[in-house]
């Protein structure tokens, strides 16, 4: 289809609106994908000495929510079937895994996950907490 100008018709296809909606759609995505990680929201415990987790992909987190869910990564898995997850996607692909527990779930419930990733062969295990407020 061909637009008709003053002196003939123009064939091409004005491409600058095009480009211009594809730059705010990369710059949206881009803005808003790292806020997109944070993954299940848990209130972690506090502690003086935190260290930020790792920002590249080669790290999951298993998340245990205060009512006992828990998610590997954003994925909800249950007790019974963590072990092959956990083999399966940390232990064979050389990744490392970080725990991120609500501080209301109970001790037992913490060191039986821990159990059950031991038992998947990960020997490396992050714990995650949040930094104390300063207290001046």
């Amino acid at each position: 289809m061909a637009i008709k100008t003053g002196g003939g018709f123009l064939n091409e296809i004005n491409v600058t609106p095009f480009v211009d909606v594809m730059l705010v759609l990369l710059i949206i995505f881009m803005v808003t994908a790292p806020l997109m990680t944070q993954g299940v929201e848990v209130d972690l415990p506090t502690t003086r000495t935190v260290k930020n987790l790792p920002q590249d992909s080669e790290h999951l987190i298993l998340s245990i929510k205060a009512d006992g869910n828990m998610f590997l990564d954003e994925y909800q898995v249950g007790l019974d079937e963590l072990q092959p997850h956990l083999k399966r996607l940390v232990a064979k692909q050389k990744k490392q895994l970080f725990l991120r527990a609500d501080k209301s779930v109970p001790y037992g419930t913490v060191v039986q996950v821990m159990g059950e990733i031991k038992g998947a062969g990960i020997d490396r295990l992050g714990i995650v907490a949040e930094q104390e407020p300063d207290k001046k």
